[in-house]
């Protein structure tokens, strides 16, 4: 049975991916993890996409995950193709949704505006509650602050440019769902194209948060994309 691993995004746990590793599981053996952080799992000194992808690259190891077909969520799916980079007899083939490519100063500086948790508890008290929940006993707070500096470091220096992406010759199929109001089609578009072996698929009725994705149908779409040979 091929080996399959779910990534999480930013702000996000495994749990949330329960839902499609539940329908994978009859067809694969199905891998999730929570990365440092998030989810409850401890924060590491380290809180980048260079740490996360440690993290998978020390949970392959430890699972005798040799070679593994990866479905990466938003940030999970930077970190998937980060390790392709790095590391890609580990890799086999990769799924993305929602992840953003392109990142710099003043994207950085808007994304990060809408992480301020004082706001967000004030404004927004059920997301609050939710996130505190969700990374208990982390505290949320320094969840999001980590996740800022993170994201404002990306915006200075990018991991996945048109040319990294060029290099990275797995086989990928880049989603974006067309309801998406946090990452764009001509970023995504652009992604897709500078991988080698990089396919584009829109999804219809789609928007950015994992719980408003079509679990069976998005299911149905990662089977048959990674049964081909």
């Amino acid at each position: 049975m091929k080996k399959l691993l779910l990534l999480h995004g930013a702000l996000g746990s495994k749990a949330q991916l329960e839902p499609l590793a539940e329908m994978l599981k009859n067809d694969f053996e199905v891998f999730t993890l929570n990365f440092t952080g998030h989810g409850g799992a401890p924060f590491a000194e380290g809180f980048d996409i260079g740490q996360f992808t440690a993290e998978v690259l020390a949970f392959l190891d430890k699972n005798g995950c040799e070679n593994v077909d990866i479905f990466g969520y938003s940030m999970g799916g930077y970190v998937a193709l980060n390790l392709a980079r790095l590391h890609p007899q580990r890799v086999g083939k990769i799924i993305t949704l929602a992840t953003k490519f392109d990142w710099t100063p003043e994207g950085a500086e808007r994304e990060t505006k809408m992480l301020d948790p004082d706001k967000i508890e004030a404004k927004v008290p059920a997301f609050a509650a939710q996130l505190r929940e969700r990374h208990a006993p982390n505290d949320w707070k320094l969840l999001l602050r980590k996740t800022a500096d993170m994201m404002l470091e990306l915006g200075q220096r990018p991991l996945l440019t048109s040319a990294v992406l060029s290099k990275i010759t797995n086989p990928c199929l880049i989603c974006l769902g067309d309801g998406d109001q946090m990452v764009s089609l001509d970023e995504t578009t652009l992604a897709a194209d500078a991988l080698p072996n990089g396919q584009l698929l829109v999804l219809e009725q789609t928007p950015h948060p994992f719980e408003k994705v079509n679990i069976p149908a998005f299911t149905a779409i990662t089977a048959s994309f990674l049964a081909v040979e």
